[in-house]
């Protein structure tokens, strides 16, 4: 009996859509710029510009307040980054162009001037707002309703968003630290070069995915475009806006990573290690080393909650992420407890925090990018993942908002203000959750495995889904 002939499209790696893996190292590149940047901004910001690698010499405070509002606005244009793929162009032709846009503004900010500086940042956040969307509700395209490896697919995906990361603040900050900072923002744009055309070469992978639904010869596409919303839909979408409160509380927690936390781990700990100090930018990669080596362990404790009928959805992985980062402000409050006292403050308290607001994260960020696209409508699938990463940004926000204000309450106030609003919130919510689970009307139920063979031995995604 003859054996058909696969498509490229078709085609799979590990059990998975080989189009999975372009997207895959695609973002990656992207979060290597985007967090390598991210790394240098504050401290650059606030370097004294007679020091021998010069800054701006802006104050803390006012280094913060930037810093807030490039990390929400660089997360609100996913908005209309959205609705540019759903209206006018799809989400493929979105991610090329955001790719574009990401190299020129990168490459803008190497040179030294201010008008560079602001210039390369509103051509960055104009990069991710088409970027990161679109490249993340493609993920979810490339698996059928009801397959049960979409949440593997996105936790293979944000493995690589992390590998990023780690590699970013590791060689962009050392990089930005000891060579020169116009250098470091240098070198994130070349590496994004690299993700725009391994993008573009792996688009035979990628043909049924990321097309304008307006213009789809597919008529399921059609009548889904042109439909209006089902209750069904109505009460998923009122979930997923409730969902979002929980992620602008996370990310207001998280993200002190690149500014309250950036500042700390430079001026107030110490960072000696056998008579080397420790770049302070280093502390920026602890985060992806823990989600690299701990995304297993985590996924694992999930499935055995699940093997065990327990609770286990993705709404409740969630919750529960949220009270974990709050737990990790706690070792914050020690370390600025210990600074008060002493003048200095141990690194391990920084190692710690990042440990638990890792395994939070890991419980709550790839989790609800996956549920975004159980619950979005196909007609507005970009919309509401612009919305989510929105969301994002305005946790940004207010994180920056919360960073400043150390300087009127100090940090022990602030550190520990988080942990209890963070614990507070996710005890709140616990007691709506059976209601807002039964209004997502059973989106995670019957989930069906749709690979033509799962790879042996893959176990980097979460593998509670293999009972």
């Amino acid at each position: 009996m003859a054996t058909a002939i696969k498509q490229p499209y078709e085609r799979e790696l590990f059990g998975h859509p080989v189009g999975l893996f372009v997207l895959f190292f695609t973002e990656m590149w992207e979060r290597f710029s985007y967090y390598g940047m991210r790394a240098l901004l504050v401290l650059y910001l606030t370097s004294k510009t007679t020091d021998a690698n010069p800054g701006v010499g802006w104050s803390q405070g006012d280094a913060l307040a930037l810093y807030g509002w490039y990390s929400m606005l660089v997360y609100f244009m996913s908005i209309p980054g959205g609705i540019l793929a759903d209206k006018f162009l799809g989400q493929k032709k979105s991610v090329i162009l955001g790719a574009i846009l990401l190299v020129i503004g990168h490459s803008v900010l190497a040179i030294e001037a201010m008008w560079a500086f602001y210039t390369g940042l509103v051509f960055i956040i104009l990069g991710v707002g088409c970027l990161k969307p679109n490249i993340s509700t493609m993920v979810g395209g490339l698996y059928r309703k009801g397959d049960v490896r979409r949440d593997k697919g996105f936790t293979i995906f944000y493995i690589g968003i992390n590998i990023g990361a780690f590699l970013s603040g590791l060689v962009v900050g050392y990089v930005g630290e000891v060579h020169g900072w116009h250098y470091g923002f240098g070198l994130a744009g070349l590496l994004m070069v690299l993700g725009l055309i391994q993008f573009l070469a792996g688009q035979k992978y990628l043909v049924h995915v990321g097309n304008y639904l307006g213009k789809s010869q597919n008529r399921e596409d059609q009548e889904a475009y042109r439909r209006p919303l089902t209750k069904v839909e109505k009460d998923r979408i009122i979930v997923l806006l409730i969902s979002f409160l929980l992620i602008i509380a996370f990310f207001a927690a998280f993200e002190q990573a690149g500014g309250l936390m950036n500042i700390y781990a430079s001026e107030k700990t110490d960072r000696m290690l056998f008579g080397w100090q420790v770049p302070a930018t280093w502390f920026q990669s602890l985060n992806s080393f823990f989600i690299i080596t701990l995304g297993v362990g985590v996924a694992a404790y999930w499935a055995k909650r699940k093997l065990k009928g327990t609770e286990a959805s993705s709404l409740f992985k969630m919750i529960i992420g949220l009270g974990i980062i709050g737990v990790g402000f706690l070792f914050m409050s020690a370390a600025a407890t210990e600074y008060d006292n002493t003048g200095t403050s141990a690194m391990y308290w920084l190692v710690l925090a990042y440990l638990f607001h890792t395994v939070g994260e890991l419980c709550l960020s790839p989790v609800s990018l996956s549920f975004v696209t159980k619950l979005a409508p196909a007609k507005y699938a970009s919309i509401m993942m612009g919305i989510y990463f929105a969301t994002t940004g305005l946790g940004n926000k207010v994180a920056g908002l919360l960073g400043e204000s150390s300087s009127v309450f100090g940090e022990f106030k602030v550190f520990t203000g988080i942990a209890i609003f963070c614990v507070g919130f996710t005890l709140l919510v616990f007691i709506f959750f059976k209601k807002l689970k039964a209004l997502t009307h059973g989106a995670e139920d019957n989930e069906t495995d749709y690979s033509t063979k799962e790879a042996e031995g893959f176990e980097l995604a979460d593998p509670e889904v293999n009972n």
